[in-house]
């Protein structure tokens, strides 16, 4: 059988059919098998979380096919502990099977770290730069005796506190600050006022004393 006999055979041109359709048929198989893998074409809405307790949320999620994960952790005295604070993607946003979405959970210890050494060592605008720097809240600055703008105390509740102390970052701390009035000077001043005061009442309604 001559090569052109060989080539125009019914069996060779049916086994080229046939590997066409096996190479179809795969390409297709492998298409829908990857629609599948990827959820090609499925979207689900992420629910509203924040202020769900945890296990509450994480049932939501199961029941969507979504996977909860929290990844930190914060403070608000406002909400019980185990509250969602925060979550992403955040919710109405389209998401696929299978996502994590990923949680920060109240925590409920009050934050708190030690007070660094302000008082009678820095002045008005140092000790604010420094505490707000650290995360500490400040509320109205407290005036005393002493020299101008200068730090003599800090206090937190109504209560003085010293440096190293465990203190929380969410209450403000009030300032003790010097208002440029000594304590001797104070008193000169009231001794002053005290004596005008009773030269005034010695004098006669007719301008005789």
């Amino acid at each position: 059988m001559g090569l052109k006999q060989k080539l125009t055979a019914p069996i060779v041109w049916g086994n080229l059919l046939a590997m066409l359709v096996v190479a179809i048929l795969s390409c297709i198989g492998i298409w829908k098998g990857m629609e599948i893998y990827t959820h090609h074409g499925e979207s689900i809405e992420v629910p509203q979380l924040v202020g769900m307790q945890e296990n509450d949320a994480y049932y939501k999620l199961n029941q969507l096919e979504l996977h909860g994960v929290v990844v930190d952790s914060a403070y608000n005295k406002d909400l019980p502990p185990g509250a969602i604070l925060e979550q992403v993607p955040t919710a109405g946003r389209k998401v696929k099977s299978g996502r994590e979405i990923f949680l920060t959970v109240n925590t409920e210890k009050r934050p708190t770290t030690a007070l660094p050494d302000i008082a009678d060592n820095s002045s008005l605008r140092e000790a604010q730069a420094k505490l707000t720097a650290i995360g500490f809240k400040l509320g109205p600055v407290e005036y005393v005796n002493g020299d101008r703008d200068w730090v003599y105390g800090v206090k937190c509740r109504d209560r003085n506190i010293y440096a190293g102390e465990q203190t929380p970052l969410d209450v403000p701390l009030v300032l003790q600050v010097g208002r440029g009035v000594s304590d001797l000077e104070e008193l000169v001043e009231e001794d002053g006022e005290e004596e005008e005061f009773v030269e005034e009442e010695i004098i006669a309604p007719d301008g005789t004393d």
